[in-house]
């Protein structure tokens, strides 16, 4: 059975089992899907599923459809497309899709580097921690707060301790595959360095720092540039990944979550 998981700025709203043949999504009370925004029209998109296929399709909406950072008319759904209408995504889970063997992914993709490519993942790690650095010292300071005081000189009133050294947690987040064999698999990025894609093809590092995670290009072969998100070339540069990022490397279309 396939499933559509409903979420706003990475929070989880609502889940719809795909039981029915025809779903439509939209602003309007009517709709089988209705999510209650103004960037939403009032019957923006229409689902139609066939036996085991999804088929989906935009109703002629303002701000139009999306599935996996591109603009659809209409587009067969595979498990794990990511729609996205007006603010609002929609997550296809297709629990009958034929997946990959459980570690196939991290072999084919996950790079461990060794040699001349050690180098150059440090040259790109160190890259991504001047973004970091400079991203923190722009930031503003955060306010002061002062621990509370007494109201009365004698009164056996708490004094609130305050630590102003904590800072926020980073959340953890995942990379989900979207295109491809290996299409629905899911990578957790737990570690401070993680080096994907394939060798003399093209290649990147994803670093966890405590101001986000950061994306930057290794290398590439001759046929192909740097990595792409959202369909735009990151450049030499460290790019901040953003929720819902759709990140295009060696071929391969991943998108970004954070739990």
């Amino acid at each position: 059975m396939a499933r559509l998981i409903l979420s706003l700025d990475g929070q989880t709203l609502a889940e719809y089992n795909m039981t029915k043949e025809r779903y439509t999504v939209g602003r309007l009370p009517d709709n089988d899907i209705r999510i209650d925004n103004a960037a939403v029209s009032g019957h923006h998109s229409l689902i139609i599923n066939i036996l085991n296929d999804s088929f989906l399709e935009d109703l002629n909406s303002t701000n139009g459809t999306y599935v996996n950072g591109k603009l659809i008319k209409k587009h067969a759904l595979q498990h794990g497309d990511v729609i996205t209408v007006g603010h609002h995504q929609l997550r296809y889970v297709d629990d009958q899709a034929q997946q990959a063997p459980e570690d196939e992914f991290e072999k084919t993709m996950v790079i461990q580097p060794s040699g001349q490519m050690e180098k150059q993942v440090a040259k790109a790690a160190r890259v991504a921690e001047v973004a970091a650095d400079r991203e923190a010292a722009a930031a503003p300071p955060p306010p002061k707060v002062e621990p509370i005081r007494p109201r009365k000189p004698f009164a056996p009133t708490a004094t609130q301790e305050v630590d102003e050294s904590a800072a926020p947690v980073l959340p953890l987040a995942k990379l989900q595959v979207l295109s491809g064999t290996f299409a629905g698999r899911e990578l957790e990025l737990t570690k401070a360095l993680t080096t994907l894609g394939r060798p003399g093809v093209q290649v990147a590092a994803i670093t966890r720092r405590a101001e986000g995670y950061y994306i930057v290009h290794v290398e590439s072969g001759k046929t192909e540039g740097f990595p792409h998100v959202n369909g735009m070339a990151i450049g030499a540069q460290a790019r901040k990944l953003q929720d819902n990022d759709v990140i295009q490397l060696a071929g391969v279309k991943m998108g970004f979550f954070l739990n």
